[in-house]
């Protein structure tokens, strides 16, 4: 072999074929093979939301604190402490409504104002927690805002229809319309066994019991 030569990418390769009965004549190879490369593009990941965690706690914060396991005409429970201790945000969510006047007069019939001073609260869950029989409400609480799971919403208190003993009357629904439904707002899933699981530290979750209410008997209480 005399020599090897590149010409702008292309190899052309000279032989000398003397000794082999030629004439010094030259063989030119072809283009070199181009090696192909595959570009990979790169793929845009969409971002997957991660489940909502869930916290619950015990509605009322007080060491001595009681509540009953039945209600008279309707699911729900009454919530036995002192007045003045804290009623707090049974879970995160957005406050749905607030009533800081007691509106309620002795003698009305079944309405709007038997829960006197209340806050209700669509929980992260997609469940409405009530409490009403307040003393107060808590300032800065009021309709659309954020609440973290234990903070404090109000005081326990006997306002409304509350027969002059400091209680929280506590309901568990549906969000419905979210606001002037009372009927479903006072409760429509019996809370006892929810109250005794957050009361241990538990995290068991009513929603499956209001979404098997809110498919048998949509809203209505």
């Amino acid at each position: 072999m005399r020599y090897l030569k590149s010409l702008s990418g292309v190899a052309a390769v000279t032989v000398a074929l003397t000794g082999f009965g030629g004439s010094g004549a030259t063989v030119a190879a072809g283009p070199a093979p181009v090696e192909q490369i595959q570009v990979v593009q790169p793929v845009a990941m969409t971002p997957v939301a991660a489940a909502v965690k869930v916290k619950y706690a015990f509605p009322v914060k007080a060491k001595n604190v009681s509540f009953h396991k039945t209600h008279a005409g309707y699911p729900a429970t009454d919530i036995f402490a002192a007045c003045g201790k804290p009623f707090v945000a049974t879970t995160s969510g957005v406050v749905l409504e607030v009533s800081r006047v007691d509106k309620y007069k002795k003698g009305m019939k079944d309405g709007p104002y038997n829960g006197g001073k209340f806050v209700s609260i669509k929980g992260d869950d997609g469940v409405r927690y009530y409490g009403s029989h307040l003393s107060s409400v808590s300032k800065g609480i009021k309709k659309g805002v954020r609440v973290k799971s234990g903070q404090q919403l109000g005081k326990v208190g006997k306002t409304g229809n509350a027969s002059n003993v400091c209680h929280v009357h506590y309901g568990i629904s549906p969000t419905c319309k979210k606001a002037g439904d009372w009927k479903v707002r006072r409760g429509v899933v019996w809370p006892a066994k929810y109250l005794t699981s957050w009361r241990k530290g538990g995290q068991k979750s009513p929603v499956a019991a209001v979404k098997a209410y809110q498919k048998k008997k949509g809203c209505k209480a």
